[in-house]
């Protein structure tokens, strides 16, 4: 039988070890995943694209635009959209999506039919009609 004041201090040694072993356990940051470029697509949002859509609004903490989306999938799940109308992209933050943007933005100014690059101006003439220009 091992005396209690010796058994006290190999109680006290492993305990402070364990203490300095829990210090020194790194603690991994979360990190994104990368999207590989050849696992993109971009289209335009469908109905059946609304659940994603919204999904998408409440990770990002704001609410979900009005109007169509250019949208990105990677491996079939939604992980970036680009309101046609203009405003924030709303983006999946457990995913790198950062590299999307400019593919997005240069898909929506396809379909907006501008050229890259290029802001649409809008002037009050351009609303009004011959007649009331003369």
């Amino acid at each position: 039988m091992i005396h209690p004041e010796i058994m006290r201090l190999i109680m006290k040694e492993r305990f402070l070890g364990l203490q300095d072993s829990a210090r020194r356990v790194p603690r991994p940051e979360p990190v994104a995943k990368a999207v590989p470029a050849a696992d993109i697509e971009l289209r335009l949002c469908s109905v059946r694209d609304d659940e994603a859509l919204e999904r998408l609004a409440a990770l990002n903490e704001r609410p979900l635009p009005f109007g169509r989306f250019v949208v990105a999938f990677s491996n079939g799940q939604l992980v970036a959209a680009l309101p046609l109308g203009g405003g924030h992209m709303l983006t999946d933050p457990f995913v790198q999506t950062g590299h999307l943007r400019g593919l997005l933005e240069l898909r929506a100014d396809q379909i907006r039919g501008r050229k890259p690059g290029r802001r649409l101006s809008l002037r009050p003439a351009a609303f009004l009609g011959r007649s009331a220009r003369a």
